[in-house]
């Protein structure tokens, strides 16, 4: 009975410790080394993508093909290269991850918007969230470029953002 009562006491007090020492910020280096491998790698998928400024856009460019892109297969290929698997368009691609508020985005987040020109409001268009309110993409004249968010056309369009790097 009394070694029973002192199990309990040890294990208490071990149990009490250890939340206050969370609480009070100790043994939360997890969290820590998973936000800087989540930013090491969004800056690994961006520079990915850098290699191919202004390789030509192309409406429904193949998966894998590097001579030309349209805006899905690029972020399907620069998330692949470093061990992140996406559908191929990007309405696909928007349904993976979790939904990230605008005010909210990190580099890497998936940034998704409507094409006025096709019927109904879906999502037509993806990009990569860059920093400094920056996206990189490929659409249209260009190719493969680095376009502010507050483009007018773009900032119009905006339909969500995804979180697809853990």
């Amino acid at each position: 009975m009394l070694k029973t009562k002192l199990i309990r006491k040890v294990i208490s007090v071990g149990l009490c410790a250890t939340i206050g020492f969370t609480m009070l910020g100790f043994g939360q280096a997890a969290p820590v080394s998973a936000a800087v491998s989540s930013t090491t790698k969004a800056n690994n998928i961006i520079n990915s993508g850098k290699k191919y400024l202004g390789v030509p856009y192309k409406f429904g460019a193949p998966s894998g093909i590097t001579y030309a892109f349209d805006c899905s297969s690029f972020t399907q290929y620069i998330y692949k290269k470093n061990g992140i698997k996406l559908p191929r368009t990007s309405k696909a691609q928007a349904t993976k991850g979790y939904k990230v508020l605008k005010g909210n985005l990190k580099k890497g987040d998936l940034v998704f918007f409507k094409v006025p020109s096709r019927t109904g409001n879906s999502i037509g268009h993806v990009g990569v969230y860059a920093g400094n309110n920056m996206m990189l993409h490929t659409f249209g004249a260009g190719g493969v470029k680095f376009t502010s968010l507050d483009t007018p056309h773009w900032k119009k369009n905006y339909v969500t953002a995804r979180r697809v790097i853990s």
